[in-house]
This record gives C-alpha cells, structure tokens and sequence, in this order.
C-alpha cells in the first residue's frame, strides 16, 4: 500500500501531462480528507513519506483539476463471420477425382472384426497323419542320417542301430533283442544291402507291436460298459476321456461320464465342459468328494437311464504313493457293489514323453486296479516313442488308443504299421 507514495520513475511529458500523472502531488491533509476513516493510517503514511522522500523545494499546489467525465464506450459490432461452408456431394469429388463415389457407412452398421485363435487340422487318415504328426519324434531323428553315413554292411552299422534304439526309449532287452536278430541273419547273409537290413528292422518292430494291437471292443450286453481311466498327475485322462466322449458319441452309443477326479482343481469343470460340447450328461459332485461316492452314484444313474457306456474319470496320483494307490481299489470294488464285472476295462494314460519311468507306472497300477488296455498320449510333441515297444515286450497289455494330436479326430486307434512306418520311413535305406 506503501508504494504508491513512493518516488516513481521518469515518465515521458505525454503522460506527466495526464490528470493524475506521476508529477501531480497532494498533501497530507487533502488525503486525509479524502480518506476521513483511516485517519491513524494516514498518520502513519505521512511519516513514512517524511523518512522516505528527499526534502524539495515547497511550490504552491496546483489548482485542482476536475476529472474528466468519462466517455461512454460505443459497443463495437463484432464482425460477422462468415457462414460455414456447405459440404461437398461425395458425388462431385468423385467426378472431379474421376473416382468411384464412397458410401458412408455409420458406425453403428459396422459389425465388430472377430479375431479367430488359428486351430491345428485333425490329422490326415491313414498312414499319412501318423507320418506328418510323428516326423519329429526322437525315435525319427535318431535314424534319419544313420544308413547314410553306414552304407555298408558291418558291425559298426549294428552298433549305430543300437545306439540309435537305446536313445529312443526302446530299453535295453528290447534293443538287445533286435540287435541280436539282425546280426544273426547278417551274418548268415540274408541282406544284401543296408536297405534290406532295414526293411528287416521295420518288420520286427511290427511283429513286436502286433499282438499288442488290439481295438476297444464295446460289450453292448454289459449295461452300461464302465471304463475307468488310471494314470499319473498330468498324463491327459480328462482329455483323453473327452475324445473318447466324442467317439463314442459319433458312433450313436448312448453314454455318460462320471468327474472322479475330485482333487485337482478344476478337474470336475473341465469334464463338464467336455460334456456339455459333446451333448454327454456328466455325474459330479464338487471338489473334494469322495471318488468312490461319484463312481456309485453314477453307475447307480446309467443303470437307471439304460446308458450303453459309462466312463469314469480318477485323480491323477503317483504310483510310488501306496495310499493314493489303495484309493483304486476303493473304487473298484464300490463299483462291484452294483455290477461284479466293473469296471469291464481299466484304461490307463501314459504320457509318450515319460520314457522307461512309464514301465514302472504301468506295474504298479497293473498290481493295484489290473489294468486291461493302454492310452499312449503326446506322441505328436517332443516324445521318444521307443517305450511303446518296451511296454509291448515286458507287458503285452493291449495299446487301445495313441494320441497325435490335439483334437478329438487325433486320438487314433493304435496302428501298429502305422506307427512303425512314422517312427522308421522305408526311405531312410535310399
């Protein structure tokens, strides 16, 4: 508030020649007057000023002025602005660009862009799929530049073989087996080149594998057919159960599926979601309920419906873990209850990638449920698919069903040839 009285600096004569410029001066009194309500302030304003601003030469105070009046401001017309412009026709752009004319389209007119997540095709039929899905399998790899670099007839082309079997899971008795059957009838001259040789290898692996191929086989006079599925945590039961609800569904067998697994979470909505997309009613009870229980209730409710085919799906468990082991036994006889010929088949699920820790699985399960058929899964990935073969030679327990690929179409009949002539191609002997 101070500062107004305070010495300012020069100004130019137009504007100290102005009313009220920065020469005029007033005293003490005139503001005082001017300002009778703060008559203690102005006293202090005048001892500020008599400290602060030099002493001048007194002159006798001008005549005061009267303020102009102020002038009335005229309102300015604000400028009209110019209307906006018409839109051009899309017609007269387009003859003007020689163009086709473009339809607008509203927003509400455009159908959402749907993004599809690409999905594998089924396999072909035939021996074509199980080459295509199984030509990356180490079993493959291991032999696809053997006889090439062994063309001739020798015992280091019989060590390479074996080599090459040990590497690819086929286990030690069965490689030994082989091996010795090839030297054999090398020796006594039978092949007359490593051609031959190998279209003599690919006939034993078929003949290891033939008895062993044996389809399912549906007693329809049963009533309902229970299968139940045994394996290892993380084998692919429930997905295997799903495909096989699909083929079963196809062939116009009227079944149901029981959600066993209780443990793993999830498990029981997973199947229900195989159910539900292949029409197929499932008997759950929630996690955490007794597996036995399900098993009883549903085969209580396909007798009662006159289901043809009853699958009943298990946790997965270890076979080193004795008390999971028992819970299979549990199971089985529960259903004996109801049906003493149940379950007709126990399934169990190998993963094609286990290796020789598969023979040991399938003993102990065998010992505890007597398992009846086999589901070797994951072929078509990174598996060795040489413990086919070990299982076939230690076991002799059917091979129903083998998995090459993710789609129910992929879960194919076990082909022993087929599987032989994907593992082991006649054209590696060229």
């Amino acid at each position: 508030m101070f500062d107004i009285f305070r010495r300012k600096k020069a100004q130019s004569p137009t504007d100290a020649a102005k009313p009220g410029g920065a020469q005029e001066r007033y005293s003490v009194e005139e503001l005082a007057a001017a300002f009778p309500s703060r008559q203690a302030e102005s006293d202090t304003v005048e001892r500020d000023v008599v400290e602060q601003v030099e002493p001048a030469p007194v002159t006798p105070a001008p005549a005061a002025i009267e303020p102009e009046a102020p002038r009335a401001v005229e309102p300015v017309a604000e400028p009209a602005r110019p209307a906006a412009p018409e839109p051009v026709p899309a017609e007269v752009i387009a003859a003007a660009l020689e163009v086709e004319p473009v339809a607008v389209v509203a927003e509400a007119d455009v159908a959402p862009i749907a993004f599809d997540h690409p999905v594998a095709e089924p396999a072909a039929p035939g021996k074509t799929g199980w080459r295509d899905r199984l030509r990356g399998s180490a079993f493959a790899r291991s032999f696809s530049g053997l006889f090439s670099r062994h063309p001739r007839l020798d015992d280091d082309l019989l060590d390479e073989i074996e080599t090459a079997l040990i590497t690819a899971d086929v286990g030690v008795g069965a490689t030994t087996q082989l091996v010795e059957s090839l030297r054999k009838r090398m020796k006594a001259r039978e092949f007359a080149d490593a051609g031959a040789l190998l279209a003599a290898l690919r006939s034993d692996l078929v003949a290891m594998l033939k008895p062993v191929a044996q389809p399912l086989q549906i007693d329809v006079d049963a009533k309902p057919f229970v299968l139940l599925t045994v394996g290892v945590n993380g084998v692919g039961k429930t997905t295997t159960i799903g495909k096989l609800a699909k083929r079963f569904k196809d062939e116009n067998r009227p079944l149901m599926l029981a959600a066993g697994d209780t443990f793993r979470a999830a498990a029981v909505a997973q199947l229900q979601a195989w159910g539900d997309r292949n029409g197929v009613p499932v008997v759950a009870q929630g996690q955490n309920a007794d597996a036995a229980s399900v098993a009883f209730d549903a085969l209580q409710a396909a007798k009662a419906r006159g289901t043809q085919v009853l699958i009943a799906d298990t946790a997965g468990r270890l076979h080193t873990q004795q008390g999971l082991m028992a819970e299979l036994g549990k199971i089985k006889r529960v259903l004996q209850k109801l049906d003493t010929a149940a379950p007709h088949e126990v399934l169990m699920v190998i993963d094609g990638t286990t290796g020789q820790n598969a023979l040991s699985q399938l003993r102990q399960f065998h010992a505890a449920v007597g398992v009846t058929g086999l589901v070797v899964t994951k072929l078509d990935g990174t598996a060795k698919g040489g413990v086919v073969f070990a299982l076939a030679r230690e076991f002799g327990i059917p091979i129903r069903f083998a998995g090459i690929g993710e789609r129910p179409e992929d879960l194919r009949v076990f082909d022993a040839e087929a599987f032989v002539d994907a593992l082991l191609p006649e054209s590696l002997g060229a």
